[in-house]
């Protein structure tokens, strides 16, 4: 297809909190570079991140006015003469972190929608070696929902790695969660599901009857709820979203020896008081507190081929869809916490 001269994007405004997202006419780029490769955008799927970035709860600065979102999934429209591993109408979407291709490498973090300008727009031109190819039988929409909530899901599971795992705790219905849970469900892991809402949970035991749910309003001691849903052994995972303030309970949850805390969000902010008795369990428990920050772009491709092998449908992540003009309107239903799982704007057919 001949490059277009302009695209349609959404870009951040500037001034006092709380911010929004205005359209913006962008020009593009006429010639690509030999490994450049034009995407054209169908589908973007919003995560916490993006609101907090508007409201102020994000805590790391962002570039003025850029262009939000991290996750997308897209077409080649052309490629540079150099590209060599994707070709015109594969399905692909952009890692996460553009500095971060290949795990324990040590480059600076270059966060899409952050860092950089992200992928709220008609079309993006990033390097090849940026790209994934997406699992062939997703939906657009599925396939918007993994490039940040799938992988952060994936690497708090600890890439499916452990040996024998058998449960896991998910805090909350965002994102992050459902996809642990869809992940879970198709690696024959128990899956544990938290929420103040029984609305929320009776939708999520409609996935599947293997789903343990919590009501952490109604249930006083969860932790003995827990131990009871794993015939009293506690789970292999804890996937924390609410931040520090949990996470001596989180040790709790877990099983006698060697399981998981992945510390990947911080709904409830940053404030933790760790007592001797919570050290003292991480340590008797041999049990490993990891801090998640998304994760590579093999972190994504070992996703993708694990969600292809086992043929997962991403459908149940898909909690509303919005037209691309309608963008505003999906970051505030977004933050209004109505959600459960992913809210996706569809950009173009």
């Amino acid at each position: 297809m001949p490059i277009p001269e302009t695209y349609k994007a959404f870009r951040r405004t500037t001034g006092d909190l709380p911010r929004t997202i205005v359209p913006s006419t962008e020009p593009m780029v006429q010639e690509l570079a030999p490994h450049d490769v034009l995407l054209k955008i169908h589908a973007v799927s919003l995560n916490f991140r993006d609101v907090g970035m508007l409201n102020g709860r994000y805590p790391v600065d962002v570039i003025e006015r850029g262009i939000p979102c991290s996750d997308a999934a897209a077409e080649v429209a052309a490629i540079g003469s150099a590209v060599k591993d994707f070709a015109i109408g594969d399905h692909v979407s952009v890692n996460f972190d553009l500095g971060h291709l290949v795990a324990g490498d040590d480059e600076p973090m270059q966060a899409l929608g952050g860092d950089v300008d992200g992928v709220l727009r008609e079309y993006a031109v990033f390097e090849d070696k940026e790209l994934v190819q997406l699992p062939k039988h997703l939906s657009w929409e599925e396939a918007s929902t993994i490039a940040c909530a799938g992988v952060t899901a994936w690497t708090a599971l600890d890439n499916l790695k452990a040996p024998n795992p058998r449960s896991a705790l998910l805090q909350g219905t965002g994102g992050v969660s459902l996809f642990a849970l869809l992940i879970c469900l198709a690696a024959g892991i128990k899956p544990i599901i938290t929420s103040s809402s029984d609305k929320k949970l009776e939708e999520i035991r409609k996935l599947s009857s293997d789903v343990g749910t919590i009501n952490y309003k109604t249930v006083s001691d969860q932790v003995s709820e827990v131990k009871r849903l794993t015939d009293g052994k506690g789970v292999d995972f804890v996937i924390n979203n609410t931040g520090p303030a949990s996470l001596p309970e989180d040790i709790s949850f877990l099983r006698s020896r060697g399981g998981v805390v992945s510390l990947v969000g911080f709904l409830a902010g940053f404030n933790g008081d760790w007592q001797p008795s919570a050290i003292m369990a991480l340590m008797s428990k041999f049990a490993k507190l990891k801090g998640i920050g998304v994760g590579s772009k093999q972190d994504f491709v070992e996703l993708n081929q694990f969600l292809a092998e086992k043929k997962v449908s991403l459908a149940p992540l898909v909690d509303r869809v919005f037209t691309f003009d309608e963008s505003p309107a999906a970051f505030d239903y977004l933050y209004s916490g109505s959600h459960v799982g992913k809210v996706i704007i569809k950009v173009q057919d």
